[in-house]
């Protein structure tokens, strides 16, 4: 099941995840720390891939529809901790 969230807010929950998070979430994940960035915004693919997600442009940053929210659900959990 797909969610939509605005770019804007997924940078807000990335900007409060404590540092060390994105290679936490790579390990319980396992995939590379670099897939995990790319998830929020980065552009870096000759370490990491793509994650499921697709950005639209518009207000607010846009529109992310995010197709795999794993690595949603895991920084959310780290951030009720």
């Amino acid at each position: 099941m797909s969610t939509t969230i605005s770019f804007n807010d997924l940078r807000k929950i990335k900007d409060q995840l404590p540092s060390g998070s994105m290679d936490r979430i790579a390990q319980e994940l396992g995939m590379a720390p670099d897939t995990v960035r790319n998830f929020f915004g980065a552009q870096n693919f000759e370490t990491g891939s793509t994650v499921g997600i697709h950005i639209e442009p518009g207000p607010d940053g846009g529109i992310v529809v995010i197709d795999d929210t794993s690595v949603l659900d895991c920084a959310m959990k780290i951030l009720r901790e």
